[in-house]
């Protein structure tokens, strides 16, 4: 049986992108999960991730461009990974230590520079540090972690392949 074509995976990328961010929305809407900064960053790097990943499922390019899109499509995965893993870590801290909540993004993104949004948005707030939500012992961003990795690795792996 041949493997999948590049187009196909990339789909595939694009699909668990959208099913992602369904999810994410039907917990903001459904279950009334409001979303903290970080989790608004992870949702953007699933829809950068999954725009990209339909480009390149659309365009189907040859292998220079294959490469180019699973690059852009690891990049995102990994600034997701990173935010995810910060979002992690947050949760993981003592109830002490936990930073005091801020305002909210809206009100960052309106009244300041993007750089200082972006600074005070990573630094975390006690909103993040909220655990509302787990599946198989595993909270929101543990699941987005995961599926970064798995999705990153998906694009690496198209990057390098030959055929």
């Amino acid at each position: 049986m041949a493997m999948p074509s590049s187009r196909a995976w990339f789909a595939i990328i694009a699909v668990c992108c959208v099913g992602l961010l369904g999810f994410a929305f039907y917990q903001q809407y459904r279950a009334f999960m409001d979303p903290c900064p970080l989790c608004i960053f992870q949702r953007v790097a699933f829809l950068l991730m999954g725009l990209v990943a339909l480009l390149a499922a659309l365009h189907n390019p040859r292998r220079t461009g294959q490469r180019v899109y699973a690059s852009v499509i690891v990049v995102s995965a990994m600034l997701g990974a990173l935010v995810a893993g910060r979002h992690l870590w947050l949760q993981s801290l003592p109830p002490d230590q936990v930073p005091e909540c801020g305002p909210g993004l809206n009100y960052l993104l309106e009244n300041f520079p993007l750089t200082d949004v972006l600074s005070t948005v990573l630094l975390g707030s006690g909103s993040c540090a909220e655990v509302h939500w787990r599946l198989l012992g595993l909270s929101m961003p543990g699941w987005t972690l995961f599926w970064y990795l798995v999705l990153g690795s998906l694009a690496l792996w198209l990057a390098a392949r030959r055929a």
